[in-house]
């Protein structure tokens, strides 16, 4: 299944999208602000995106390989991932995209795609953000999303927007 928006082209990913998944998360820039770090090797990435592929099986959700059209390479990832947030089912907001599709517009176009996909109906959306991530932060806010708490996730502070 793929989605087109007005300038990219959103896939379920596939076990043949390893390589550019674990080039996006193991680069130390894309993942300056995730909690986990950057994927430490290809074993990890493997796991994470068998984990993936089971969100679409289980919730019919997930996170999308973002390509521009008839473009081969994975420029980022995008997406909802259901889970549980203090005991309620949420829907978690995710981008990550190469440093070099940065300050196009690609992740807030991946997002609205993301959530409009949810207004038919589902959990709600979040978006957990790390404090001074202020471009995930925009995206966040021009998604529609707004802060609602801080809250302490993932081994610290962690701003929600829903």
């Amino acid at each position: 299944m793929t989605l087109r928006t007005a300038r990219l082209s959103l896939s379920r990913p596939t076990i043949s999208d390893l390589d550019d998944v674990h080039g996006i998360h193991a680069d130390p820039e894309t993942n300056r602000f995730n909690p986990a770090g950057p994927s430490p090797d290809l074993a990890t990435t493997r796991q994470m995106l068998a984990g993936w592929l089971a969100d679409w099986r289980e919730h019919g959700v997930g996170y999308w390989m973002v390509r521009l059209p008839d473009a081969p390479q994975v420029i980022g990832v995008a997406g909802l991932r259901q889970t549980e947030l203090d005991g309620e089912t949420v829907r978690n907001l995710y981008y990550r995209f190469r440093p070099s599709a940065w300050g196009h517009g690609y992740a807030l176009e991946a997002a609205r795609a993301a959530i409009a996909g949810n207004e038919a109906g589902g959990p709600p959306v979040v978006a957990l953000i790390r404090p001074g991530n202020l471009p995930s932060r925009r995206v966040a806010e021009r998604a529609g999303l707004r802060l609602h708490a801080t809250i302490h996730h993932l081994g610290g502070p962690m701003e929600l927007y829903r």
